[in-house]
């Protein structure tokens, strides 16, 4: 069992990671948390490992439970790194790869057809370096294989011969090639560990990949998660292990305020004939790990999604985008659930001469944005309006614009140390990773990681310094000596402060920036904004129709009018509310009036988000709700309103990542005087385009109750009226560099940002 200091430290360092995380990131976003098992042991398989250190902490925030994370073991003499690994008892692996050496001389093969197995060297020494079960590694990625005999110093046997063209072709150089000896690591301490772990009931995380990298598709599994459930599951009989797959989904992974959406998968239950297999060992065993490893490997790919490459997943994101409606918000679980399909049918139908000319229009249709400058859903809002009220437009954002750039400008300027020396570090970082790996494409995996790390150090030095500065600033003037201590003390208080609001307003005026384009675009070319209006127009009519064709094909459970019934426009918001009278309010029948009372009481506290500070820094915006498959609805029998909760909070207009931290909470509202609704619920509302202006209608369904107590059969809910500036768009998917292409996981776009 874990001490009582091993909880505390370990919950120590979770506080500290939800702090960075809400700080580096705008949103994470969970989907399907409530499908992890509440007690008993758990094994969390996590891919695609993108982030490196990024991707346990968002794990540990989003699970709910304690869990322990293999680690590689040369990251644990990292300073930093190893000292929040020991923090949450990380177990420690040490990776053969960490142990390869240079080996001396050049190795070639000499006859590839009648011989392929035999390996020669040229000055080598093999008996000294090799020994069998170790490997020979070949340079940049080529290849891997075991020793299967060391016969002499230049001449060793292989156990699986090189079959890549590339392989081949630098081992039959006349000079051969240069290589590596990987030494054999018995694991046999970390599976002990690890079985310990599941049999007191705690949870392991693992990485089947093996190391992070910044590929777009999962790279090949390796089999110790199999040798850890199997191997538990047979070493103590009745224990049984479940294995939670886990997708991890970000939206420009190493960039500070992205988001990311990290999915939990149904849990695979480890079946007693597997085990049974296990035990006996040999091929039987091993037939044992490769069932459970391809069982995990298809339950993963439910959860990720895995492009063969950037131009792939740019086509199926672009075609996501103009398959959606134009005035519907989607929840980021949706986007990449949507994303996820989208690819599976094309994987399928991409030799369809139908999906080969839209996908070659599509093409078109990007290279069209990219020539105007806009992005596509910016498309929309080039609308052919006045030219006076455009001039207007344009005019009233660069005026907030610029209040907003003077209010961000302090808090840019103090912290501007800190983003240059993340950047510097986190780059030098990713070299150094790329140039050891043979799976990175360009090292940034590792860059979120390091400007955690560096800002984490740095700020409260930086803040310090400026302090000290005060310090000395008031020591030269004639103040009492308690303000010469306060002020001081208050620079180092009101710095954090400072530096948020400072981030929050520019990130607004980022926004408000990013919508200048298509205004101007509509002042300068009109027709031109015309023409791609009527494109996207038409090639989204194309998509539809082509997705709702082939769609039943793939998916049984395909709904041609899911996004249309599970989304709001993106310009409404309704509100419930409530009317009370002073009369209600009497206390003259006590047990009759004190629910409704309580009822009420709860529905105006859902009203209190107004204090929330994403409302005070953005002025009103309207948010999603929290993930739809997480959430229950309850009937106020009293007033007839329909309110929103998580399995295990309360859902509201409130930040998302509130929202998340308190689904770990238990629910301390009563549920006396509501009805619970499970499933889908949803309020009929047979007029979408209500203007803001206006109080919007919706017709709640009539309930049952008893015969004492009867709702009335409808409810009118009013809209709020959101203040914000017209049409401005937060541009979610902005193109990476051409340096970036290779590297990009997920870009979405099409969010509509009130403010």
């Amino acid at each position: 069992m874990q001490t009582f200091a091993q909880k505390f430290t370990y919950d120590v360092a979770l506080w500290i990671f939800n702090l960075m995380l809400d700080i580096f990131f705008r949103e994470v976003r969970p989907r399907g948390a409530h499908k992890i098992p509440k007690e008993g042991p758990v094994i969390f398989v996590v891919a695609p490992h993108a982030n490196q250190f990024v991707d346990p902490i968002v794990l540990m925030r989003e699970c709910g439970r304690r869990v322990s994370f293999l680690i590689a073991e040369k990251s644990m003499h990292q300073k930093g790194i190893g000292f929040f690994a020991r923090m949450i008892s990380a177990i420690p692996v040490i990776r053969p790869q960490d142990l390869a050496k240079p080996g001396q001389g050049r190795i070639q093969l000499l006859n590839r057809k009648t011989d392929p197995l035999r390996i020669i060297g040229i000055d080598t020494q093999f008996t000294a370096q090799l020994k069998p079960r170790d490997s020979i590694v070949l340079p940049k990625g080529c290849g891997v294989s075991e020793v299967d005999q060391v016969i002499s110093d230049t001449e060793i046997i292989i156990k699986k011969e090189f079959k890549e063209l590339r392989a081949m072709e630098i081992l039959t150089q006349s000079d051969g090639t240069a290589y590596k000896c990987m030494p054999h690591v018995e694991q046999d301490s970390v599976y002990k560990c690890v079985h310990d772990e599941l049999n007191n009931g705690r949870c392991i995380t693992i990485f089947p990949e093996g190391g992070s990298h910044d590929r777009a598709e999962m790279l090949p599994l390796k089999a110790g998660v199999t040798l850890m459930a199997l191997g538990a599951m047979a070493k103590y009989e009745g224990l049984d292990v479940k294995i939670v797959p886990c997708g991890l989904n970000y939206f420009h992974a190493h960039r500070f305020r992205s988001r990311a959406v990290i999915e939990f998968g149904n849990p695979i239950t480890v079946s007693a004939e597997l085990v049974q297999k296990f035990k006996s060992g040999g091929t039987a065993k091993r037939e044992a790990c490769s069932t459970l490893l391809d069982s995990i490997y298809n339950a993963l790919k439910t959860v990720t999604i895995n492009a063969g490459s950037y131009e792939t997943l740019m086509l199926i994101q672009a075609a996501r985008r103009l398959y959606k409606p134009a005035h519907k918000k989607l929840h980021l679980s949706q986007v990449v659930d949507l994303n996820r399909r989208f690819l599976i049918g094309y994987n399928i139908f991409r030799d369809d001469p139908k999906v080969m000319e839209l996908q070659q229009r599509v093409m078109a249709y990007n290279q069209l944005l990219k020539y105007h400058g806009i992005k596509d859903h910016q498309v929309s809002k080039t609308s052919n309006e006045n030219n006076g009220r455009l001039l207007w437009l344009l005019i009233k954002r660069i005026f907030i614009l610029t209040i907003l750039g003077l209010w961000a400008f302090p808090g840019g300027i103090l912290n501007l140390p800190v983003v240059i020396v993340a950047k510097v570090i986190s780059q030098k970082k990713a070299q150094a990773a790329l140039k050891s790996s043979t799976v990175k494409i360009a090292g940034r995996d590792v860059l979120a990681t390091w400007k955690l790390l560096v800002g984490l150090v740095l700020l409260p030095t930086l803040y310090a310094f400026y302090s000290l500065i005060m310090f000395i600033v008031v020591l030269q003037t004639n103040l009492d000596t308690k303000w010469k201590l306060i002020l001081p003390l208050a620079t180092w208080s009101l710095l954090p402060f400072v530096s948020y609001a400072s981030l929050r307003f520019g990130e607004i005026g980022h926004d408000i920036f990013k919508s200048i384009q298509p205004t101007v675009m509509a002042l300068l070319d009109p027709k031109g904004a015309e023409t791609l209006r009527q494109n996207r127009e038409k090639l989204s009519s194309n998509i539809t129709e082509l997705i709702n064709e082939y769609g039943p094909k793939v998916f049984p459970d395909f709904d041609a009018n899911y996004i249309s019934r599970t989304t709001v426009p993106s310009t409404f918001s309704p509100v419930p509310s409530r009317t009370t009278s002073i009369s209600s309010m009497s206390w003259t029948s006590a047990p009759s009036k004190l629910p409704k009372i309580a009822s009420g009481f709860f529905q105006q506290a859902t009203r209190m988000n107004w204090l929330d500070d994403k409302n005070i820094f953005n002025w009103g915006r309207a948010e999603d709700s929290d993930m739809a498959d997480d959430v229950f609805f309850f009937f106020d029998r009293f007033y007839g309103n329909i309110s929103g909760r998580s399995r295990s909070g309360s859902v509201s207009e409130s930040d998302s990542r509130s929202a998340s931290r308190n689904r770990s909470r238990a629910n301390s509202i009563s549920n006396e005087g509501f009805i619970k609704v499970e499933g889908m619920t949803s309020l009929s509302n047979t007029n979408n385009n209500i203007p803001d202006d206006h109080v919007a209608a919706a017709v709640v369904p009539v309930i049952n109750i008893s015969d004492h107590q009867k709702p009335p059969s409808t409810k009118p809910l009013t809209s709020r009226r959101i203040f914000r500036i017209d049409d401005v768009e937060e541009d979610e998917e902005e193109e990476e560099e051409e340096e970036d292409r290779s590297v990009q996981k997920l870009s979405i776009g099409d969010s509509k940002k009130d403010i």
